[in-house]
């Protein structure tokens, strides 16, 4: 238990967008009918499933029409961990006989990486790519990487941590110039800059609805059907999503996740001028600071994310003194744990820096009256915790 709050939850300041969003309240209100007299099974072959049935097509087409793919192409699961773990043991499984090479890179999301970890036991073969300071992979390297046996490259569109976007576009011309599909966590980009599935060319897509204002428990998998790209099932029980997932749907989540996606679709491009001006004034401000790094501070961003490191800080309590601020160090998903940044780690940053950094992420929500005041604390903590640690 949590109990060093001093402010109710409504005087913080939410700066950990990357790790989840609120619901939008437009989203709620599309979700509670579907909890109550639209209950039905969207499985039931009755009036009460055809009606959730119904619901649950109508949100896949406003997903698919968000990344622009075709209907037929998303399966709905319980997120993008899970949607991760069906692509990577799926596809994988289906083209063993072609080979068992799989290329990735050091600072991918867990999800993904301990998934890779699981099948390297399994007898697959996986190159972690290096990335250099800026967090960046060498293409070159990435291209001699590929061999006859290769069956797969799983590169994130944009980094959770750093923001970094990798040019995935690129990287498939790369990977299908010598045969080879690509798989993209696009997680953290959806709803934040535009991403266009068919575009980037990609072969296998995985995301979330609760990073895009929707509910938990709800993501997508998008698999090409024109590549012809299937993976086997390893989930039994039934044949609901073409057999992909098995499982009743979550039909108030599905709905919630398709109102979401519709929404980020009229607002993309007026939200993403927004947070891109409040990151410009968060970091121009954070930078008066002495021995303040911005991470990937020159690189291709998303809009939203700042990661910043404090030379001479003690990080082990620089969340603590920043109580009343909603800002990690990294990850949501290994939060609890106090490890550096594997991501950092990744791009060189020593690990007392990388204790010493901090994961800034805005949202819809946020003003430029936030960053003056999340500025403001951050400074009078550093220059805090730099006189203790002297």
């Amino acid at each position: 238990m949590h109990n060093d709050t001093d402010l109710p939850l409504e005087e913080k300041i939410y700066l950990d967008y990357n790790a989840t969003t609120p619901t939008d309240p437009k989203v709620v209100e599309a979700m509670l009918p579907y909890f109550t007299q639209n209950f039905g099974n969207a499985s039931s072959d009755h009036s009460f499933g055809w009606y959730a049935e119904d619901a649950v097509e109508t949100a896949r087409g406003q997903v698919a029409q968000l990344v622009n793919c075709r209907t037929a192409e998303l399966t709905f699961t319980s997120g993008a961990t899970e949607a991760a773990n069906l692509a990577l043991f799926g596809f994988c499984k289906r083209n063993k006989d072609k080979g068992n090479h799989i290329i990735s890179c050091k600072t991918e999301h867990k999800a993904v990486l301990e998934t890779l970890e699981a099948l390297e036991s399994d007898g697959f073969e996986v190159t972690y790519l290096y990335v250099d300071q800026q967090g960046n992979i060498d293409l070159n390297v990435f291209e001699n990487s590929i061999k006859p046996s290769t069956i797969l490259v799983s590169l994130m569109l944009a980094n959770n941590e750093t923001g970094l976007i990798h040019p995935i576009k690129t990287i498939v011309e790369i990977a299908h110039s010598k045969n080879v599909p690509v798989m993209s966590d696009i997680t953290q980009a959806v709803g934040k800059i535009p991403v266009d599935v068919q575009d980037l060319g990609l072969d296998i897509a995985i995301f979330s609805s609760h990073k895009l204002y929707g509910p938990k428990g709800v993501g997508g998998l998008y698999l090409n059907k024109s590549k012809n790209i299937s993976i086997d099932k390893h989930l039994f029980g039934g044949g609901h999503e073409k057999g992909v997932r098995p499982g009743t749907l979550n039909v108030p989540g599905i709905v919630g996740f398709g109102a979401a996606c519709k929404i980020a679709q009229q607002v993309l491009e007026e939200n993403q001028q927004k947070i891109k001006t409040l990151q410009i004034q968060l970091e121009e401000k954070l930078l008066e600071l002495e021995g303040v790094k911005i991470n990937c501070q020159n690189e291709n961003r998303l809009p939203n994310t700042t990661n910043v490191s404090f030379k001479g800080v003690d990080g082990s309590k620089l969340l603590r003194y920043l109580k009343n601020l909603a800002v990690s160090r990294g990850s949501a998903c290994t939060a609890n744990q106090v490890n550096p940044s594997h991501v950092l780690k990744a791009m060189g940053v020593e690990d007392e820096l990388a204790l010493a950094s901090l994961r800034i992420s805005t949202g819809r929500n946020t003003t430029s009256e936030d960053i003056d005041n999340v500025v403001s604390q951050i400074k009078k903590a550093v220059n805090q915790l730099k006189t203790i640690t002297v």
